[in-house]
């Protein structure tokens, strides 16, 4: 039997090419994604889509209206030649209290820092989260995130396309599993090349993004 993480906040899909994408997502599933709005600073843009309930799907890419960034995009979005899936975030109901859970525990998710962007209806939103241990960059483990008092990006009514499942594979799965645990996530991850992929329903039926 799937399971869908708990505490799942989102997905992260990235794409050199963010309007090319977008399109290629609504193509297969039947589903166009709504513009979420601009990381200013950061040279990215995302839209988004539900996956049901409190969890949502990022796609992010080049924002062509910011001619640059103050260091590398978010999730090296200028070095993928395609769209993939890069990694993916929980929102435990601690965030500082599952960090320092994690660190005892052997796993360092990394520092807690806050970010922001505004939606295109002018809405400030607002959520610190963790930038990930640089000792593990594979993506499988998921960074945590906490929206605070913030608006939750599912709080406008997002097209959606429920969850069905979420995987991932790695080359040594045991190596994984104990840092998933550190950090309170759910994963199936099995032997293979680096890799998260996930399954949602549509009107097209199943469609499996990796």
């Amino acid at each position: 039997m799937d399971v869908i993480p708990a505490h799942l906040d989102h997905l992260v899909l990235a794409t050199p090419e963010l309007a090319g994408t977008v399109a290629e997502f609504a193509r297969r599933t039947g589903v166009t994604p709504a513009p979420g709005g601009a990381h200013v600073g950061f040279g990215t843009r995302n839209h988004l889509v539900s996956l049901g309930g409190s969890s949502y799907l990022e796609i992010i890419g080049p924002d062509p209206e910011q001619a640059g960034s103050e260091g590398p995009r978010p999730f090296d979005v200028d070095q993928l030649s395609s769209a993939r899936t890069v990694t993916w975030a929980i929102g435990p109901p601690d965030l500082d209290a599952a960090v320092a859970k994690a660190r005892a525990r052997g796993y360092d998710p990394g520092p807690v820092r806050p970010m922001s962007r505004r939606r295109p209806d002018g809405t400030l939103l607002e959520w610190r989260l963790t930038d990930g241990d640089t000792a593990h960059p594979s993506g499988l483990v998921p960074f945590l995130i906490d929206w605070g008092a913030s608006a939750h990006p599912t709080s406008t009514g997002l097209p959606v396309t429920p969850l069905l499942r979420l995987s991932a594979t790695a080359p040594d799965p045991d190596e994984i599993r104990p840092l998933l645990s550190a950090v309170g996530a759910e994963l199936v991850v099995t032997e293979g090349p680096v890799g998260l992929s996930f399954t949602v329903d549509t009107p097209h039926g199943p469609v499996t993004f990796g």
